[in-house]
């Protein structure tokens, strides 16, 4: 299966606005300050990680505004500066599974030659699965996404913060590998990762949770991405490296 860079493509819907980032006073918002009008503004971060080598006082970060009268915050935080000052970052967790979701409709990811998207927010179990895919001869596969922001050395590391409930998915995955073909794909929301592995000084029982689940058949994919100020892209195929 070939790439289609089309298909693996989501622009942002409207233009960003640059700021400087100054705190984080809990884990769903950011205060910032609008470069061009000095503003001050809250904004919303849907990335629940600790971003403590991203958001640093004084980078630069850009925001998406929105028209929701039903929300607290007129802000979104999209992107942010790269710790290495080189490219930009994308702090925004929803991003990777819309872009999967896209590139599993068109059936443009090579990973998944052969498999067709059926549904998304499958619940299976006590679990919900991102999403459940299926052959031609009618057997399923279950798929999760991962959102790694953290790097250092060209290594992209998750998780960020410890998380139960993604080991508990590793965990369950594994289990339901005799009975579908399972997978998870790291979605890299940075340029300068070369290969993905754990953050196991972060969480040693995610580690320990995928490395099992490998053993036992569960799918180990990873891609980078390319970002702009105009979207976000998924980029090339990069390995798996479990230490």
């Amino acid at each position: 299966m070939k790439d289609d860079t089309k298909e693996l493509r989501l622009p942002f819907p409207r233009a960003l606005t640059k700021a400087i980032f100054i705190e984080r006073p809990n884990r769903f918002i950011i205060h910032c300050q609008i470069a061009e009008t000095d503003e001050i503004a809250v904004a919303h971060l849907a990335d629940p990680g600790r971003l403590k080598e991203l958001l640093l006082p004084g980078k630069t970060v850009w925001l998406m505004d929105h028209d929701n009268a039903s929300r607290k915050t007129k802000w979104t935080a999209i992107l942010c500066e790269n710790d290495t000052n080189s490219g930009l970052v994308s702090i925004n967790t929803a991003l990777p599974n819309k872009l999967v979701e896209k590139a599993l409709k068109a059936g443009t990811l090579s990973e998944f030659a052969g498999w067709h998207y059926k549904k998304s927010e499958y619940t299976l179990g006590n679990s919900r699965w991102d999403f459940l895919l299926e052959n031609d001869k009618g057997k399923e596969l279950l798929l999760e996404v991962k959102s790694v922001t953290l790097a250092e050395g060209g290594k992209g590391m998750f998780p960020d913060a410890v998380t139960a409930r993604g080991t508990k998915h590793v965990e369950e995955l594994a289990k339901r590998s005799s009975d579908y073909t399972t997978a998870i794909l790291f979605i890299v929301q940075r340029e300068d990762v070369s290969f993905v592995t754990t953050a196991k000084h972060i969480d040693p029982k995610f580690d320990r949770a995928l490395k099992e689940a490998q053993v036992a058949g569960v799918k180990l994919f990873a891609r980078s991405c390319c970002i702009t100020v105009d979207g976000i892209e998924i980029g090339d195929s990069i390995p798996v490296r479990l230490q």
